[in-house]
């Protein structure tokens, strides 16, 4: 089966496409620019999304659901908003079909025209702020944390599955605070929050920090963001955490009496994570042979694959797998057992190791004699034999030690392709090879602009971490107080 997949080395971009699809994780559907997530993909974005919305609740928040559809004329209360957002957005003109009077089908009806257009949610700060204005009255009702787990279009031109679609799923926070401090401190700590899940369970190391004003989302003040490399050289924003001052509170009028009774507007963050993540996972784990997932999202974390020849030996190691499987759960490791008899071991090696499950068991009637199990990882590709005694036990540690495996070797990566340079021409040949690059910047949207026009490059982040070094800009040659993260990125 991994032969069915265009080398790494060969085509990264095809490499991606052929994965996606040969894995069974999504495929594009009938709609240009959306795609579909078959039960595969469907089962990775589940566990992800369980494991987040734990540590959402877990931190005060609640889940909530606000339409689909946006009024147009909320778009215009907060200026810089709609202007980030003006030509992503897919606009709901009329609201009914009738058929052709030429008999080719239907037609949009044109009596049937919407008094005030409706905007398919890009994002959902608009309709969520108008609706906050009811709930918000008093500094009792602050702060108000609520969550959605939802889809969004935004309407793209250069589409990939899990990348970049015209519509995906995400998570997006919005909360409301009686300080700055307070929403400063919320937008940090889900920042925070993000960069636990993506090292912990995606096993994938990440950068934190804020973006530079040219790269914030529309209507923040500030945005906070993690930034992770794939196997590529390229930078991949894996999740966003917004300061949004009173920008909307103003917008849409939502005040609150202050414990003096005196009015005052509240204060807001936003947050969000999306089905990209899908593609951070494939990306940066990954190989030639088909995924690689972490155990702690692998929809199946072992995979059992008997040997035979006979009927009857099939039914004795049936009977050690229910065993083994019994244990397994116990310790809450899914497992299946793959008795298919349509396919020959070899088809089913390759087939589970295209689809990334973590580790293998092969067992054949010689295993069943000596009381043992061949063992095949999924990181390494290393085999071994175990005795069957305390087999649980011996997987969980085995799980654990592919967990943090994968880690280190994206960790490793990472540290192994990030450069620091001191001149435009170092910059200009660094950056063509990939990876982060660490450069001092003049703090000037102009010198950014100018650097993503001659490199396309852009500023990642700028580190949170304080450290400040003086020096000079790579390409005005200004004073810069600190160091700023470049890269080509998705």
């Amino acid at each position: 089966m991994a032969k069915q997949l265009t080398s790494k080395s060969e085509n990264y971009s095809q490499w991606y496409n052929d994965l996606v699809t040969k894995a069974d994780l999504a495929e594009n559907s009938a709609v240009r620019g959306s795609m579909v997530i078959k039960p595969y993909g469907y089962a990775i974005w589940e566990k992800m999304q369980r494991v987040l919305d734990d540590m959402f609740k877990e931190t005060g928040h609640q889940n909530a659901y606000f339409p689909l559809f946006i009024p147009k004329s909320f778009f215009s209360k907060e200026a810089s908003h709609v202007e980030g957002f003006a030509k992503e957005c897919a606009v709901v003109t009329h609201y009914r079909l009738k058929n052709d009077e030429s008999g080719k089908g239907v037609v949009v009806d044109p009596d049937a025209k919407l008094e005030e257009e409706l905007i398919v949610r890009p994002t959902s700060e608009t309709i969520i702020w108008d609706t906050y204005r009811k709930w918000i009255q008093s500094y009792r009702d602050l702060p108000l944390l609520i969550n959605q787990w939802a889809n969004v279009v935004r309407w793209e031109m250069r589409t990939r599955l899990f990348l970049r679609t015209a519509e995906f799923l995400w998570q997006e926070g919005h909360t409301a605070h009686a300080t700055r401090e307070e929403a400063v401190k919320e937008a940090e700590t889900m920042l925070g929050v993000y960069a636990d899940f993506a090292e912990k369970w995606m096993a994938l190391p990440v950068l934190k920090g804020l973006k530079s004003p040219n790269e914030r989302f529309a209507g923040a003040v500030e945005t906070y963001c993690i930034e992770a490399l794939m196997q590529d050289g390229k930078a991949l924003q894996a999740g966003t955490s917004h300061f949004l001052g009173q920008n909307f509170a103003k917008a849409f009028d939502v005040q609150f009496l202050n414990k003096e009774n005196k009015l005052e507007y509240v204060w807001a963050t936003s947050w969000g994570v999306s089905t990209r993540l899908m593609g951070a996972l494939i990306m940066s784990h990954s190989d030639d042979n088909g995924l690689v997932l972490p155990p702690k999202l692998a929809p199946i974390q072992v995979v059992i694959v008997p040997i035979y020849r006979k009927t009857e030996q099939l039914e004795a190691i049936r009977e050690k797998a229910v065993e083994i499987m019994k244990s397994l759960k116990a310790k809450g490791i899914s497992v299946k057992f793959d008795d298919r008899d349509t396919f020959k071991p070899g088809f089913k090696f390759a087939e589970w190791e295209l689809k990334g499950v973590p580790v293998r068991f092969a067992i054949g009637p010689r295993d069943l004699e000596n009381n043992t199990v061949e063992v095949a990882r999924r990181d390494t590709l290393e085999k071994e034999v175990l005795q069957m005694e305390n087999i649980a036990e011996k997987t969980e540690h085995l799980l654990e030690s592919i967990q943090q495996n994968i880690y280190q070797k994206a960790l490793d990566f990472r540290e192994e392709n990030t450069f620091k340079v001191d001149t435009w021409d170092e910059f200009k040949e660094r950056i063509k090879k990939g990876g982060f690059v660490l450069a001092h910047w003049d703090g000037t949207p102009e010198t950014e602009e100018k650097i993503k026009e001659e490199t396309k490059a852009t500023i990642r982040l700028i580190p949170m971490d304080g450290k400040k070094e003086a020096g000079k800009c790579i390409y005005s040659g200004k004073d810069s107080q600190q160091r700023v993260v470049f890269a080509r990125a998705y």
